[in-house]
């Protein structure tokens, strides 16, 4: 139960920078703190007691975990890496347009 806490408050934090912090760096880092969060509860929610690691053994009958879920939260992993490296860049390249990350000042310079 606590540990669903943790997870939880890990991501409505992640979700609480992404709406109401102002710069775009600290966007993209709740970004990465929420998608954490959301692999954290798939790893908590797969896990389950009297599964052992798909590593196929002779002589030993027990039961293993599927292991597709583990491959579509690896999947999650690298694909949520890429998105941060692409955000980052897209934050760099507007601060060298922009000398601010300022969502407000870049919004109001570009307004007509």
């Amino acid at each position: 139960m606590l540990l669903e806490a943790c997870v939880f408050s890990t991501i409505l934090l992640g979700f609480w920078g992404m709406l109401f912090k102002q710069n775009l760096l600290m966007k993209t880092i709740a970004m990465d703190v929420m998608s954490t969060g959301v692999v954290a509860y798939y790893v908590l929610a797969g896990g389950r007691k009297g599964l052992f690691t798909p590593i196929f053994q002779p002589g030993r009958a027990v039961d293993y975990a599927d292991p597709v879920p583990q491959a579509v939260i690896l999947t999650a992993i690298v694909i949520g890496l890429s998105i941060q490296a692409l955000m980052l860049v897209a934050v760099m390249k507007l601060s060298r347009d922009y000398p601010t990350l300022q969502v407000r000042d870049i919004e109001t310079k570009n307004m007509p």
